[in-house]
């Protein structure tokens, strides 16, 4: 018969062995090491660029002069377009714009606008914007300049202007191109340049950062526009600017975020899936924040967009001359000596998604024929079904 002494102390050895193998198992645990997901993977786009908004000097940039088509993005030259007219006193955003034929039939994404209604140019800046309407882009373009052919000529002639040696347009939506046409093309770089401006010179941001709202029709029918860039609800400071997709083009991005006074714009053209250009997206911003270092004091160089959500929208202050402005863009965008993303790198922390943050947009599952999947019916002021 074991006595209990015997019996406490062989507990004893066991107790002391157990613990001993655990610290001993815990001890030759590998240390956790980063993911790979931080880092910026060159299968993620086939042109990027991150610049600071203030200087127009490149923060990273990987193939930004590659040519690839920017589908929807295209609309923000259509925006800049729009808006100098109103700079220059040629019509107002209370201007009744007459809806064509042509409109009313461009497909993809939009806001079923209707043959001879009549929608201010301001909804229809909305529309561009928020639901990425392409039909919205068409009655624009026949407003400003008599004609689809017309306006792409005045897009070509900015383009030219403001440096963008790499592009060029062909349509003021961006949809696929038809048969015997040609696709729009631009690249990182020349996007770049063309968001610094619309920063400068417009109020883009009221729009871009809005992510939902009402499109009224004239008959009283309401489309619900929601907005194509998910950036807006995910990423701190993110206030526009535009999305792009379909088949060939892949997935774009245009956006800039503003923190603590200091505003960085980020292109990613041709990612492969819609997630994966958000997060790359995310990631550059965050290298481009950390490359300017700390926020000097002082006033911010760029307007901060309008707290976006549904519901009323004021109407967008006009751009405001002074001190606070950007200075013009220039060749500041150009190449940099060292690419950015070379040598002893910041860090690049990975953008806490959940699965459900990641579905797709409805423009970007539509078949390559057209950016947007409309929603399925109008609604009216009573709610009825059409």
């Amino acid at each position: 018969m074991v006595s209990r002494p015997l019996i406490r102390a062989l507990s004893c050895l066991l107790l002391s062995a157990g613990l001993t193998g655990a610290a001993r198992t815990h001890s030759h645990t590998p240390a956790p090491t980063p993911a790979s997901s931080t880092e910026v993977s060159s299968s993620a786009f086939r042109s990027a660029i991150v610049i600071d908004a203030a200087s127009g000097r490149v923060l990273y940039e990987d193939r930004a002069d590659v040519q690839n088509p920017p589908a929807s993005v295209t609309k923000l030259m259509t925006f800049l377009i729009v808006a100098e007219k109103i700079k220059q006193g040629e019509f107002a955003l209370d201007t009744p714009v007459t809806v064509t034929a042509e409109a009313s039939h461009t497909g993809g994404s939009r806001v079923w606008l209707v043959d001879k209604e009549k929608i201010s140019v301001e909804e229809l800046l909305y529309a561009l914007m928020v639901q990425s309407a392409n039909d919205a882009a068409t009655a624009l373009a026949t407003q400003v300049a008599g004609s689809k052919e017309a306006f792409v000529e005045l897009m070509n002639a900015k383009a030219r202007e403001l440096g963008m040696v790499h592009t060029r347009f062909e349509s003021p939506h961006g949809l696929p191109p038809g048969r015997d046409q040609e696709a729009d093309l631009s690249t990182a770089r020349d996007l770049a340049a063309l968001a610094r401006q619309l920063l400068v010179e417009t109020d883009i941001l009221r729009y871009s950062s809005t992510r939902a709202r009402d499109f009224r029709h004239q008959n009283g029918k309401v489309v619900q526009m929601t907005t194509h860039n998910h950036l807006l609800a995910l990423l701190p400071g993110c206030d526009g600017l535009k999305t792009g997709y379909y088949e060939k083009a892949g997935f774009s991005l245009v956006a800039t975020v503003q923190r603590n006074g200091r505003r960085v714009i980020a292109v990613i053209l041709g990612s492969p899936e819609r997630k994966l250009r958000d997060i790359t997206t995310t990631r550059l911003i965050t290298r481009g924040f950390a490359a300017l270092g700390p926020a000097p004091a002082g006033p911010t160089a760029i307007p901060e967009g309008r707290p976006a959500g549904p519901g009323p929208v004021p109407s967008p202050a006009p751009a405001t001359a002074g001190p606070q402005r950007l200075p013009a863009p220039g060749p500041t965008v150009g190449p940099v000596a060292t690419p950015a993303s070379g040598g002893n790198a910041p860090a690049i922390r990975a953008m806490p998604l959940r699965p459900e943050d990641m579905l797709p947009d409805a423009d970007e599952t539509a078949p390559p024929a057209a950016e947007g999947t409309p929603p399925a019916v109008h609604i009216d002021t009573s709610g009825a079904k059409h």
